[in-house]
């Protein structure tokens, strides 16, 4: 399982800072040495925030990126977040989509991101695993 937790203690320079975010955003960053997470969060949320602004922070985002930047941030943290295998997993006793996102302890967004963002190979495995349980 991924852990940005690691990674954050890793990267020494970067200061996490939790705070009420005036915008309801979930996290910020500078890009550069600053993670703000909003306190309303819960765990899973800020492990999925965290992964978000950390993946700034490694290809030094400063200011607002543009949605194609953001929407590559996006689909960058879901694969982190929730390998192919843990989908694979997942799928064959999950029964609702909030279900499966709570087994893989993401939020249902970061999830919807990871279907959203499949590879060709990934679809295919999927489809094998599914076709297997007919």
């Amino acid at each position: 399982m991924f852990h940005p937790w690691g990674i954050l203690r890793a990267l020494t320079h970067v200061r996490l800072s939790w705070v009420v975010m005036p915008d309801g955003a979930p996290g910020r960053t500078n890009g550069v040495d600053r993670i703000w997470l909003n306190k309303g969060l819960d765990q899973v949320e800020r492990r999925c925030a965290l992964t978000h602004e950390l993946i700034h922070v490694e290809r030094k985002h400063t200011g607002c990126q543009p949605v194609a930047v953001e929407a590559e941030v996006r689909a960058e943290a879901a694969r982190r977040l929730v390998t192919i295998d843990q989908l694979v997993k997942g799928l064959r006793w999950a029964r609702s989509f909030p279900e499966l996102a709570d087994e893989l302890w993401v939020t249902e967004e970061v999830l919807q991101d990871r279907f959203d963002h499949l590879t060709s190979k990934e679809w295919a495995t999927l489809l094998a695993i599914e076709l297997q349980q007919l």
